[in-house]
């Protein structure tokens, strides 16, 4: 049993897979200020789609577009680097935005 609604989501569970694997990934020299841009952008998706959820109506909405911003601008970052494993990442990315996309609040 979950204490929180969120916790059973597949699309919070891949948001939390993608924001860990963005901190502890081996980024190239040149890219350490987009790592941090990255960091914060993964890490913005998961506590997004977690306060959406438990905040519910207009204002959960609201998480879940900047939620969705949000991986886009993960997305944007891996898309400029382009290191091995990136690929995979923007899938995961690609797929996280059309899942939240999809979210709606009671």
């Amino acid at each position: 049993m979950h204490e929180f609604h969120f916790e059973g989501l597949d699309v919070y569970k891949l948001a939390v897979t993608v924001a860990r694997w963005m901190r502890t990934t081996h980024w190239p020299a040149d890219a350490h200020h987009l790592r941090g841009e990255a960091i914060r952008a993964a890490d913005s998706i998961v506590l997004n789609i977690a306060e959406g959820i438990s905040r519910g109506g207009k204002s959960g909405m609201n998480h879940f577009r900047i939620a969705k911003g949000s991986a886009g601008e993960a997305f944007a970052a891996l898309d400029v680097t382009d290191f091995p494993g990136c690929a995979e990442r923007r899938a995961e990315l690609r797929r996280i935005g059309a899942m939240v996309t999809r979210l709606r609040v009671h």
